[in-house]
This record gives structure tokens, sequence and C-alpha cells, in this order.
């Protein structure tokens, strides 16, 4: 049996690594410089952290499902239409989630012994399994048949007609069958042959040979003779031998017994692993709705086209930190590959350079996004250059830093990707700042590298502005003639300054 509730064709891959040899039990996900200068740009753990609500497996889930961007329009709507079931009906796909949950609280209250050396042990632990599986089955099963017809996801339909096709009557009854006659409450009849030094060989379990008369009959019919012995209750060493051949007849069974035991239980695991994605969704979505922010489906564009449109887009980090309502920005920069956002300090560009990056990210693992609408070109890979703050562990001065930065992102790159830059190069002079700026920049656009691009820098933003280039789009933190800044970006020229004064003033009066 298979999930794919994730990908139409393949499992959701799930790696965790150990942190190092002194905690050998402890798991992360190690992350590449790249991706955790994302997570630590886009505040990435508090959008996790939202989605897990204390939970360090749906933690670790939304951390790698995030990470792992889908780079296929259809893939990315084939989990989109999965999510909407999943808001549509969240109770329900609850109640599916528990069923993995319990049998792995199940396993951790009754130690079964289906990792024992002896066969015997074995086959017990493994037959407890399955009653223990077969119950909760059987609560999936109901949950199919009585919900399959309310979801319309394609992945949802055929998960549930799979269960309905898979666990039907006839295979309850034959599994509850095969586990009455797994306890031998009759013995256990094996045959064997004499091998080299008359030791016994091929041993082999046999069925019962069930007598199909009357009880009267049998009880009263004279019975054939057999060659018996019985052992005497204090002789331990012929109960072991005893017990050695019955271990030795019942090892093939054993076997069979506990890899059905370990198919359904992998099915239970990838079906948790594959649903915790959506439960993380459901939890950030009724946050959400709390704070009165709202959320929509984006439309995924192929990444050889140029789509970033947007209305009401917002900064989900921020929104979940400051518990309310954030100020939202409406662009369209359909058909560019070059966003500069110049303007007043404090004036909501940072925020809105986080908010691409999230939406992004959100947007390719097949998840709603921070806005009332949102289209955007699928991208290769999503890189952050963001400044740094000079701190011991440096080796070089911040420029430096800086500069051996974009030297590794540029050794990843490939074409269609996107990087977001923020306050890059300001480390050194205006002048060499803004000319090494326009260097890089126009370097990615050649290479087909879309640009988002805060800055301070005067020279550069206004040299590319001169050039009056049909696939750049220039944005501006606005701020009122009083100072006030409104948290939004308008469409305009870059200007000298950024309005240092008014922090000056509001600081020392």
């Amino acid at each position: 049996m298979r999930v794919f509730l994730m990908h139409p064709d393949r499992d959701f891959e799930f790696e965790l690594e150990k942190v190092n040899q002194r905690f050998p039990h402890k798991q992360v996900l190690l992350l590449p410089a790249a991706k955790a200068a994302l997570v630590q740009d886009l505040e990435l753990n508090t959008l996790w952290n939202a989605m897990a609500q204390g939970d360090e497996f749906l933690f670790e889930v939304a951390q790698q499902a995030v990470l792992s961007s889908l780079d296929d329009p259809d893939a990315i709507r084939y989990r989109q239409e999965i999510l909407r079931d999943c808001l549509r009906h969240p109770d329900i796909v609850r109640q599916i989630y528990r069923i993995p949950i319990q049998a792995i609280e199940n396993k951790h209250r009754h130690w079964m012994g289906i990792f024992s050396s002896y066969p015997s042990s074995v086959l017990s632990g493994a037959r407890e399994m399955l009653e223990m599986f077969v119950g909760l089955l059987k609560a999936l099963k109901k949950l199919a048949d009585d919900h399959a017809e309310e979801f319309e996801s394609e992945g949802f339909r055929r998960f549930f007609a799979m269960i309905q096709q898979e666990l039907n009557d006839e295979y309850f009854a034959v599994v509850k069958e095969h586990l009455r006659e797994l306890r031998f409450t009759g013995g256990v009849l094996l045959s064997a042959e004499l091998g080299q030094g008359n030791e016994g060989a091929n041993y082999v379990l046999r069925r019962p040979n069930h007598d199909k008369r009357h009880w009267t009959k049998r009880v009263l019919a004279r019975r054939s003779r057999v060659y018996s012995f019985a052992l005497d209750p204090r002789d331990e060493g012929g109960a072991r031998a005893l017990g050695d051949l019955r271990d030795r007849g019942l090892n093939l069974v054993a076997n069979a017994v506990a890899q059905s035991a370990d198919h359904i239980d992998g099915f239970l695991n990838v079906l948790r692993l594959e649903l915790a994605f959506y439960i993380g969704c459901l939890n950030l979505s009724e946050q959400l709705a709390q704070l009165g922010e709202p959320t929509a489906f984006p439309e995924p564009a192929p990444a050889s086209q140029r789509r970033h449109s947007f209305t009401d887009l917002y900064d989900v980090s921020l929104a979940l930190t400051m518990k309310q309502k954030i100020v939202g920005n409406d662009v369209n920069a359909d058909g560019k590959d070059l966003v500069i956002i110049t303007g007043a300090n404090q004036g909501g560009k940072s925020t809105f350079l986080r908010s691409i990056g999230l939406a992004q990210l959100m947007m390719q693992c097949g998840m709603f996004v921070p806005a009332e609408s949102f289209c955007a070109n699928v991208c290769a890979s999503l890189f952050t250059h963001y400044r740094r703050e000079e701190d011991t562990t440096m080796t070089s001065g911040k420029f430096d830093e800086e500069l051996s930065r974009m030297s590794s992102i540029v050794d990843k790159l490939s074409p269609n990707s996107s990087i977001l830059f923020n306050e890059s190069f300001a480390a050194t002079n205006e002048r060499e700042g803004s000319e090494i700026a326009k260097q890089i920049v126009s370097a990615l656009l050649e290479k087909r590298v879309k640009v988002f691009f805060v800055t301070h820098l005067y020279e550069f933003s206004h040299g590319f502005y001169d050039r009056k280039m049909a696939d750049a789009i220039y944005l501006r933190a606005e701020r009122r003639e009083d100072g006030t800044r409104t948290f939004k970006l308008i469409e305009g020229e870059p200007l000298q300054t950024s309005y240092g004064k008014d922090l000056y003033d509001r600081i020392f009066g």
C-alpha cells in the first residue's frame, strides 16, 4: 500500500542525520550554508514553530518540506488540492493522523518481541503487532467508507480508493483466520527428515488436518495409535530441546509474519510522515485566521516565465511574532528580472523582502501564501545575501566576508534562480559598493537570475533607473510629509536620501 499524499508518484523523502557521536539519539536536519542562511534571513524557525505547535516531529517535517522545493507547477498544484481538502475537512484529517500516532503509542506501551532472536518470540511479537494493526486499519477503512465522497483532490481520492480496495471485508476475514491459527492452541505440527548423523533436517511447519466429523463421533470413535512421549515437569533440558525443535519449524513462518507486520508498520509511518506536513499547515492556518490575516493559494508559473504579482502580501513571520495584522503590499512585477527597493529607513523594505522569500518557499512546497492573491514563476533555487553584523568569528573584514559569501552563492547558481539582497556591499564606500553591486547584478541578469535588491546605494539604484530597462521595476518605501512611515511600497524613482534625520529627531528630539 502506498500513500502518495506528497507526490503523485513517490513517497516523501525524509532524512535526518545524527548531530554528532556524542548524542547518537539526537537527530536534526543538517543544512548546507545556503539553506542555513535562508533560515536565518527569512526567520523560518518562526514559521516552523507555528506549524509544529511544540511537536518536534511536525517541526522536522515542516523544515524538510519547506526547504525541499518543488520546481514543477503541476506537482505544486497536486499538493495544493490535497491541502484544500485538509482545510475543508480538518477534523477528518486529524482523525486519520491519529491512527499512525496510536500505532506508535501502542508499540511503546507494549514491548513486542519482533526483534528477538528466537523464532517463537518473533512470531508472538509480530502476531501481537498484526492484531493491533488490524484494529487501526479497520478504523482507517471506516473513515474511508464514511468520508471518501467528501474529498475532491486526486491525492485523497486515490488514497481512499486504495484503502477501500485493499482493506475489504475478505481481507480482514483472512487475516483474522490466520491470526487465530498462528496462536497454535492445538500445538504445532511439524515434519522433518533425518539428516547426516541422524540429525533432524528440513523442518517444515504443517497445517493441521482438521477433523470435520461431528463432535459426538469424534468422542466415541476409536483413537488411532500414535507414538508419543511425555516430559517430566522438572526436565529442563528436555523442554529446551523441544523448544529448539519448535523454533526450527516456526522460523520461516515467523519471518513471514514479521515481514507482514513491518509492511503495515511502514505504511502507517509513511502515512504519519506525509500527513504531518498538512497537519502543520492546518495549525498555521488556524493561527493566521485568529489574527485576521488573509491566505491564498498561489498560481505557480513555469520557471522560464517571469511572473510576480500579488495583493496584500505580508510577512507571515512578523505577523506570528507580533500577534497582530501586518501591513501588506500590492505589486505587479510580471515580466521583470530586477526589483530594486529603496526609500526611508525603517519603512518596511526588509520586511517586504522577507515576505517575498517566505511566499516563494511556501508556494513551492505546496502551501498557501500570506496574501490576498499571489502569482509567481517557480525558481530553480532561492538564495539570500543579507548584511551581517561583524562578530568575533569573522576571520576578515565585513566586506571580505560579503564577497566570500557571494562567491559561494555564485558557485551554486543556475538559470531561473532567485536571489534576495538586503543592504549588500554597503560595508565599503558609496562609489565602490555601487560599482561592485552593479557588476554583480548585471552578470546575474545575463544568466537569467531574478534579483530583488534592497539598498541605500544611490549611485547603484539610480544608475539602473537611468538605463530605462524594460525588465526592471523600482519600489520605494512610502514616507508622508510629516515623516510617518506607512510601511507600504510604491513605484518610484530612487531618492538620494533615506531620511535618516527622521530617526535622529525621533530618538534625540
